[in-house]
This record gives C-alpha cells, sequence and structure tokens, in this order.
C-alpha cells in the first residue's frame, strides 16, 4: 500500500487495533468508500474486515518491522485504536518515526493524551466526548447533537421551538446577542449550509450553530 492521494483526492488510511472503536471506525470508513487497512492479532476480526478491505493484516502492532512489511508506513493518516495505555504510547512513537504525515491516537485518560501529544500524535477522546454529547441531549431537549472540537469551539444542532418560530436569524440577532454563528438549517431534512440571514425560521427547523459552551447554553434558552 503505498502512500498516494487517490483520483477522487481521498487519502490512505491505517486504523491499529480492532476493538470497539477501532472497528466502528472501519466500518464507517468503509461505508464511505474510503482506502484504509486495518491491523490487528485476532484472526477472527481481520476475517471479518477483509470483506470490508483487501488491506486487512493479522500482525503484531508492537512490531515496527512488521508494521513496515505491510506497508504501514505508507499510508497518509494511522489511527491506533489500543487501549493498552503502554502499548498505545508506544505504538504512536514507532508511526511517528516512519514519517507518517498525521497519526491519530485514542487517548484513556488526560495523562496518556499529553504524552501522546508530546510524541507529535493528535488526540481523540472518544468516551469523554461521547459522554458530552450525551449529557448535552439530555440538559436540554432541543439540543439534537454537540460536538466540542475545542475548549472555545463547540457545534451543535437546536431545533426552533415557539420562542424562535416566525422570526428571521437577523431578528434573532444570534451573532450580536449571543457570540455564536449559525452555520446551516435543516428543514425537512433538507440541510443548507448557505445561511441567509433574512430567512425566517419555522418550529422544528434545526439551526446547527457554533460557539463556546457558556454562549451556546444561552442561546438555547432563548430560541
Amino acid at each position: 500500500m503505498k502512500r498516494r492521494k487517490l483520483r477522487d483526492g481521498k487519502l490512505t488510511y491505517a486504523i491499529l487495533g480492532l476493538g470497539r472503536f477501532g472497528m466502528a471506525l472501519a466500518i464507517e470508513l468503509a461505508n464511505k468508500g474510503v482506502d484504509f487497512m486495518v491491523v490487528d492479532h485476532d484472526a477472527e476480526k481481520i476475517r471479518y474486515m477483509r470483506e470490508l478491505t483487501e488491506n486487512a493484516f493479522i500482525a503484531d502492532v508492537s512490531d515496527p518491522v512488521a508494521l513496515k512489511k505491510i506497508g504501514v508506513n505508507s499510508v497518509d493518516i494511522a489511527v491506533v485504536c489500543i487501549s493498552q495505555i503502554d502499548l498505545s504510547i508506544l505504538l504512536a512513537l514507532d508511526l511517528v518515526n516512519m514519517g507518517i504525515p498525521r497519526v491519530i491516537a485514542k487517548a484513556q485518560s488526560a495523562k496518556h493524551g499529553v504524552i501522546l501529544s508530546k510524541m507529535g500524535a493528535e488526540i481523540v477522546f472518544p468516551e469523554r466526548d461521547m459522554a458530552l454529547r450525551l449529557a448535552s441531549r439530555l440538559e436540554n431537549s432541543k439540543t439534537l447533537d454537540y460536538v466540542r472540537l475545542s475548549e472555545q469551539v463547540n457545534i451543535t444542532k437546536i431545533r426552533v421551538t415557539d420562542r424562535g418560530k416566525d422570526k428571521s436569524l437577523l431578528d434573532l440577532k444570534i451573532r450580536q446577542k449571543f457570540g455564536c454563528n449559525v452555520i446551516a438549517v435543516e428543514r425537512k431534512y433538507q440541510v443548507s449550509d448557505v445561511v441567509d440571514p433574512n430567512m425566517v425560521l419555522k418550529k422544528n427547523d434545526i439551526i446547527y450553530v457554533t460557539g463556546s459552551k457558556e454562549h451556546l447554553e444561552n442561546l438555547i434558552k432563548h430560541i
């Protein structure tokens, strides 16, 4: 598997470890038609993955020589999905040293994330991020989804209620009053990312909004 961009501009990926996170990621990439490879020591999981990609290999992820033999060093993006902290740290270090342009690693804790980050890996916290999304949905019934990108940048989907209906985005002054930005509007399952500030909202429309957690919470109370 040589490092390359496909004709449609997509990149090549390697998923190291097929636990729940790695398996879910692989299935999602397969559904999107992305070119990827998977590596795990579990033969049964690899047999299943071979129905989704021809690049499914049984190998010891702690052995950089074995990983190079199957071409892991030739991908554009490698994702470390190992839960075992010491193994994930060593694997991330090996992948960075291979010269892979982008290494992403699942972190089990804040300290684990700090170590991975110092090695040059990007960090994801699947359990924490899912908990934040669920907590936001439980906290307010108008919040349909919540994604935290950083301390100050979040994206949420808000259903318009009676308070916001029959008003335009200009009338609501979402940016001026709440410091948030509407990046898309969904109506009857049709999503438009070209946002007209004069568009009059209807009840049950869904707006996609970015902002800090505090600003988004204030907005949700008023729309």
